[in-house]
């Protein structure tokens, strides 16, 4: 568990064993879910609270009699190797406390916010730094994922990928997650810059307006990129639909020069006996026939540019 006081602007780490119900100071506390349950009542947070941050599923705003509740659930395409998988946030006028799986991400920016010399006037200032460096490069991880549908759109364009479609499905669930992610933090958002507890500084409140409108432009990249994944998915079924054609077309042509063979074969292996039969040039007639037939075809279908 990490504790530190805000005091002039700066966070000062201080003993986590320490009270924290003292209305005139302000802490911020990072602790991760075991540590959680262990001081929740250190903390005064509530037992329901406590269950919701280490087994909530989704994304979600409370808003009670004098604190905030945030819990959000981070998709892995976001989340990768550094960014926590899941935080609870609990928030007052003198506590703001991060639950996660991954306290180290919140180290980090503390000491960033040192390094930087960074003045924190108020916890409403670390509150907004955290969402702001939480979705500050995500629209890296959306430009990867569009570079990859395109580079898959290329490929199926070179030469048919029997598999491409279960890539588009991989990504389709991709997005559907970043979709679902981003539909909830954009609400999440604008209900933190309704203020109803009063927690944000006013001056700080601006910085959250601009923060709705960076999910808010995510939110439409993620929906821009599925209808992209669609797109390449109906050109690749297009795609498909015109081999397919071709190979009828050739299987049509074949079938078109062997029909009228097939009723020459058919009438002169009737058993009945014919006049061509006793012709001295009978045999060459029907062969010469066969090999006008069949070239008379070719040339009609070339004509017409069947192939």
């Amino acid at each position: 568990m990490l504790a530190y006081k805000l005091t002039a602007g700066q966070l000062t780490a201080v003993s986590p064993s320490q009270s924290f119900a003292s209305s005139d100071q302000k802490h911020l506390c990072i602790l991760d879910f075991s540590e959680l349950v262990a001081v929740s009542a250190q903390l005064d947070i509530g037992s329901r609270l406590v269950e919701e941050c280490i087994s909530g599923k989704s994304c979600k705003f409370e808003s009670h009699d004098g604190f905030d509740f945030i819990t959000l659930s981070i998709p892995d395409a976001i989340s990768g190797t550094v960014k926590p998988k899941r935080i609870g946030i609990y928030f007052r006028a003198n506590l703001l406390v991060f639950a996660s799986d991954r306290i180290t991400y919140f180290a980090d920016l503390v000491d960033a916010i040192k390094t930087a010399d960074i003045q924190i006037s108020d916890l409403s200032k670390f509150f907004h730094l955290f969402f702001d460096k939480l979705t500050y490069d995500d629209r890296d991880v959306l430009i990867a994922i569009e570079e990859e549908i395109s580079g898959l759109e290329e490929e199926f364009i070179v030469a048919i990928k029997n598999d491409l479609v279960d890539y588009l499905i991989t990504f389709r669930k991709r997005l559907l997650s970043l979709k679902q992610y981003y539909e909830q933090l954009f609400e999440i958002s604008e209900a933190i810059e309704e203020n109803e507890n009063n927690l944000i500084d006013k001056k700080d409140l601006r910085y959250f307006k601009i923060l709705t409108n960076r999910i808010n432009r995510l939110f439409t990249n993620v929906l821009n990129l599925r209808d992209y994944g669609t797109q390449v998915r109906e050109a690749y079924q297009a795609q498909l639909d015109i081999n397919l054609n071709n190979v009828m077309k050739i299987f049509t042509v074949v079938t078109s020069i062997f029909l009228p063979l097939t009723l020459i074969v058919g009438w002169y292996g009737m058993n009945i006996m014919m006049p061509e039969f006793h012709w001295e040039y009978g045999y060459p007639f029907v062969i010469g026939l066969c090999i006008v037939v069949v070239a008379g075809t070719l040339l009609y279908f070339k004509k017409n540019k069947w192939f």
